[in-house]
């Protein structure tokens, strides 16, 4: 049998997770009482059933008795259950975001501000999120993001390190994105602009991508960038990081900065991480 744990913070995709889950042939029960949780596990176990893949919900709506999850989950050790927790997080401004949207109200505030809930339920879920065997950050996943992310970590038995990388290429004329933790400034290279022929194209085309990779400068700082973020990246983890977002900008967002968010994600590729690439400003 195989046991997943899903939880993680109000608003980070755990019903959407549950959806997928049962999509792939688990049965799923999302709130189940705490209490409960061994009893159900211990009765399959021993039942003749066909249930081989369970996945329960667990959240904060529990109310204190989030407090015993920790005895559940020692006493499933203690009798060899095998289980896992996946754990889906957000940060406070994508979950604040996602709340005013819907116009839902977190079950910690209340009417209160959902900022203070987010914060509350951080502390409480700490040692669930410490526990956890998956992390997946879905502050810049789309749902079929999220759906290529469960199904690698859990159904494609490929090594995750918990760690998911947004590579975003931008135009400094628009501003620097606010959610970038690394930012590097590729205009030293040669401009596609200023080339009748390519102009009106992108990065996305061959013929930008071949004319910017054609500069020594361009093979070489990819190397650079790809050997510092192969050595951040694993101090980041020990740090307890779960998520980078690699912003690389040129002028207007299309030609340069293009180029070289696809050569270093087709480089990054290779390693244990989620990657995906965004282009903020292609179309502007």
């Amino acid at each position: 049998m195989r046991l997943v744990i899903v939880t993680g913070m109000s608003g980070a995709g755990k019903s959407s997770a549950l959806k997928m889950l049962e999509d792939s042939g688990f049965f799923c029960v999302d709130n189940m009482p705490i209490p409960l949780i061994k009893r159900m596990v211990k009765a399959i176990l021993l039942d003749d059933t066909d249930m081989d893949k369970i996945a329960l919900g667990i959240d904060v709506r529990s109310g204190q008795a989030l407090n015993g999850m920790n005895e559940v989950l020692r006493s499933l050790k203690c009798e060899q259950i095998p289980f896992e927790i996946l754990f889906l997080d957000a940060s406070t401004d994508v979950l604040v975001k996602r709340f005013k949207e819907t116009r839902r109200t977190h079950p910690l505030t209340g009417v209160g501000r959902v900022e203070k809930g987010i914060e509350l339920e951080r502390k409480k879920l700490n040692f669930l999120k410490r526990q956890a065997d998956y992390i997946i950050d879905t502050s810049h996943l789309l749902i079929r993001e999220l759906k290529a992310e469960i199904d690698q970590i859990l159904f494609a038995d490929k090594g995750y390190a918990n760690f998911f990388i947004t590579v975003l290429s931008f135009g400094f004329k628009y501003g620097i994105p606010a959610d970038a933790d690394l930012v590097f400034d590729v205009r030293f290279l040669p401009n596609p602009y200023y080339i009748d022929e390519l102009k009106r194209k992108t990065g996305n085309d061959e013929e930008v991508f071949d004319y910017v990779m054609k500069s020594e400068s361009a093979g070489l700082f990819l190397n650079k960038l790809e050997d510092m973020l192969t050595f951040l990246i694993p101090n980041y983890i020990i740090e307890g990081k779960n998520q980078l977002v690699v912003a690389i900008g040129c002028t207007g967002g299309k030609h340069r900065s293009v180029t070289l968010a696809r050569g270093i994600t087709q480089r990054l590729e290779t390693l244990d991480y989620g990657i995906k690439i965004e282009h903020r400003d292609i179309d502007k």
